[in-house]
């Protein structure tokens, strides 16, 4: 991610992106203790914030130059918990990409295969003022988080 457009509290929670196109944003997340609630599980706002933020950049990079996004709305479906000591690896997709709203699903997995999480967050789309960052390409997304 270049600096204008980094996103210090994906940063801060750990997410690793490790793919970006405009159809898929694929990520990882190592689910730390301070990740997690009683028992030790993946926190719900851990979950919702690591589908927000590939939702975003999904987002991005479907926008014009000029253009930014916010969400506007999101829902998570909790089907099972991920465990501390296990990866969190999201998977983001579109299901709609309007000209003014984009709607995104990530389905959130880890190694043992009956623990899934799906979340779909709905985008909308906006010019920013004074033309907004510059939309970071998709090896500067994975470059960045890969440091």
């Amino acid at each position: 991610m270049s600096d204008k457009t980094s996103m210090p509290f994906s940063e801060f929670l750990g997410i690793e992106v490790v793919e970006v196109s405009p159809e898929r944003v694929v990520a990882r997340l190592e689910v730390r203790p301070e990740l997690c609630t009683v028992p030790a599980v993946l926190h719900g706002g851990a979950v919702m914030a690591l589908a927000d933020t590939l939702g975003a950049i999904a987002t991005v990079q479907n926008l014009p130059e000029g253009q930014w996004t916010s969400t506007i709305e999101s829902k998570t479906n909790f089907i099972a918990a991920i465990p501390a000591g296990e990866t969190a690896i999201a998977t983001c997709t579109p299901l709609h990409r309007g000209r003014t709203t984009m709607v995104w699903q990530t389905a959130i997995t880890s190694p043992s295969p009956a623990r899934a999480t799906r979340c779909a967050s709905r985008s909308a789309t906006a010019p920013s003022a004074n033309g907004g960052p510059a939309r970071p390409s998709a090896s500067e997304l994975t470059s960045r988080e890969k440091r």
